[in-house]
This record gives C-alpha cells, sequence and structure tokens, in this order.
C-alpha cells in the first residue's frame, strides 16, 4: 500500500518590503512520504521569495517534469521555476530550455559547495538560471518550525527573509551562487 501525502495548512502573512507587497497567503502544502520537514519549509520560504498572483505549488516530488513551484502566464508558458535541493545539472538545463527564469535554493549543508564545485562550469552556460544557497543551520531551524497547522509572519526586506511563528523566529540570509540579471 501506497504512502500517502501528509496536508499541512500554512497562514502566511507577508510583508515583503524589497517589492511592496503586503498579503495573506492560506497555504495548503501536501509533504511527499519522502520529504522532509526542511525541504518542505523551503517550498514556503520559496513560496515567500516568490509570491504572486500565479505563483503555485507544483506535484514536486511527485512529478519528474515539474518543479517545487512555478508561475505560468495566460499562454501556459513558464513564466518562474523554482526549484530545491541539488538536483542533477541535466534536469536544471531542461528546466531552463522550459522556464523564462529559473531559480534554485540549494542546501544540504557541505555538500552544497562538493555539488557547485561539480556542477558550476555547466550551469554558467544558462543566463535564465539563478543559484542561492541556504545556511544549514538557517534551514535546519527552519525545519523546526514545521506543524500541521502553521500561523507564519514573513517579512522580506533587502533580500533576507524573516520568518515568524509567533514562539520561534528564523532568519533566512540567502548567499547566490549565481545570479540571473532579474535578481541583481
Amino acid at each position: 500500500m501506497a504512502l500517502k501525502a501528509t496536508v499541512f495548512k500554512a497562514h502566511l502573512s507577508l510583508s515583503d518590503m524589497d517589492r511592496g507587497l503586503y498579503q495573506d497567503f492560506s497555504l495548503t502544502l501536501a509533504r511527499h512520504p519522502s520529504e522532509t520537514d526542511e525541504r518542505m519549509m523551503i517550498r514556503l520560504a520559496a513560496f515567500a521569495w516568490h509570491a504572486a498572483e500565479r505563483l503555485e505549488f507544483t506535484k514536486g516530488l511527485s512529478a519528474d517534469d515539474e518543479p517545487e513551484l512555478w508561475i505560468k502566464n495566460y499562454s501556459d508558458e513558464i513564466e518562474l521555476w523554482v526549484e530545491l535541493g541539488l538536483p542533477d545539472e541535466r534536469r536544471l538545463k531542461k528546466a531552463c530550455n522550459r522556464a523564462r527564469e529559473v531559480v534554485l535554493y540549494a542546501y544540504g549543508g557541505r555538500g552544497v559547495s562538493v555539488w557547485w564545485k561539480q556542477n558550476q562550469g555547466k550551469l554558467a552556460q544558462h543566463d535564465n538560471l539563478t543559484v542561492i544557497e541556504l545556511a544549514d543551520e538557517q534551514s535546519q531551524a527552519l525545519a523546526a518550525l514545521a506543524e500541521r497547522t502553521m500561523q507564519l509572519t514573513c517579512t522580506i526586506s533587502e533580500g533576507q527573509l524573516w520568518l515568524s511563528n509567533g514562539h520561534a523566529e528564523v532568519t533566512l540570509d540567502p548567499q547566490f551562487l549565481q545570479r540571473h540579471p532579474s535578481h541583481a
């Protein structure tokens, strides 16, 4: 018998000072049985960083040909493809060929630097790709905020993301390994 996804509900009150976006979101996150709290919460943080009317969670780990989040335009073209982890370079190449902009949130401690050394040359060929490293201690602290029902306050200022559940708070300070011109 296949394991089913666990459903998490999050009310996200977002204040994005960088973009002048102030909005509340009621989100439903389906956590795949193989997904960790850390990965799910990074998906939630990525949603906050890219919040937009047409931004949506996809099937994620349940589909090989979809990112974690995307924005599609009215012609069904992919405007933004958001990926997580340390994917194979071929997957990112395929994403860069399908989407106008691709953003990867790389996490996993020291594994990120090893992965980056192996892939940096090939990934530099994609001018529509941004690669952002999230520090291990920050992503681990983010994972600790995961609950089945969450009331979260998020503030984004100067690229930093601050997330609080009223009892604990986490700051994510993204480090750009490769930057798409729209993130300059």
